[in-house]
């Protein structure tokens, strides 16, 4: 019966022991699912914010032809107030 006894308290020990390892990967699980949980919301906002910013790129590719039309307007009014104040100097020096 001793011998019974030794079997049945170490069977239980590794009973415990195994339990015990059992719950230490549990919360190892856990902890890597929150961790996986967490780096997916991550990479969730990441894909959001580059995804607004690819918008904005392609709103100011849309806009810089307009912006080079209209820099070419004001060099062109530009180069004709330039030489409309030409015109009037030297109209000034022919006339007078």
């Amino acid at each position: 019966m001793d011998r019974n006894q030794k079997m049945s308290d170490m069977s239980f020990k590794q009973a415990k022991q195994l339990v015990e390892r059992m719950e230490f990967s549990e919360i190892s699980i856990k902890k890597a699912t929150n961790s996986l949980e967490k780096t997916i919301r991550t990479f969730d906002e990441a894909s959001r914010n580059f995804d607004k910013t690819l918008r904005q790129q392609e709103g100011i590719m849309r806009k810089i032809p307009d912006t080079n039309k209209k820099m070419s307007y004001i060099y062109i009014v530009l180069a004709v107030n330039i030489g409309f104040v030409l015109g009037l100097v030297v109209a000034k020096y022919i006339f007078s």
